[in-house]
């Protein structure tokens, strides 16, 4: 049995397809910490309004010929089929992809991934920096706009009212709640 065949296997790890290959996605808990709050906001929004579905870190979307699991997603209500929501991967990309970026991936599979999303119908991608603790919003693979901790988020296209400061996305930094813990 080969390493590959191996991997297939541990059904406790989320893994993507990628060139025919499976990528072990790997997360901590600042990672795991964000998506949560990201996704919290979202999802009130997204439910109160009726403007589609939000989904986690474990929904695989075919992103071309490869399977992706974007941190969170969304699918528009006018995009959700009459029959329901898939009881397996999606066949279809979202309308929206957000990605924590980790500390260990590489510049050029961030862009290819951005690329790659967009070439699949992707109509607006995120990315979160944890390090720089800013998002960076792609609406096509060169249209980006930085926003930064005092910045607001506002998406009125995809997410007609949605607002929501950055720093809130981030907390507190971890060692600030440490500190006021100990206190």
């Amino acid at each position: 049995m080969t390493a590959q065949a191996e991997i297939a296997f541990d059904t406790d790890k989320d893994y993507e397809v990628v060139d025919g290959v499976m990528e072990e996605k790997m997360a901590g808990g600042k990672h795991g910490r964000t998506i949560m709050r990201l996704g919290a906001r979202l999802q009130m929004h997204v439910e109160t309004r009726n403007l589609g579905d939000i989904y986690g870190p474990d929904t695989t979307f075919q992103i071309g010929q490869n399977e992706r699991l974007p941190d969170l997603a969304f699918v528009s209500a006018e995009r959700i089929p009459e029959d329901g929501v898939p009881e397996g991967k999606w066949e279809i990309a979202p309308d929206l992809a957000v990605e924590v970026i980790s500390p260990n991936d590489p510049w050029e599979k961030v862009n290819s991934k951005v690329a790659a999303y967009f070439a699949a119908g992707v109509r607006e991608v995120w990315l979160v920096s944890l390090g720089q603790r800013t998002i960076s919003i792609y609406n096509s693979p060169t249209q980006i706009r930085i926003l930064k901790e005092d910045d607001e988020l506002i998406n009125e296209e995809l997410l007609p009212g949605f607002r929501c400061r950055i720093s809130e996305i981030f907390g507190k930094p971890v060692s600030e709640d440490s500190e006021e813990k100990a206190q």
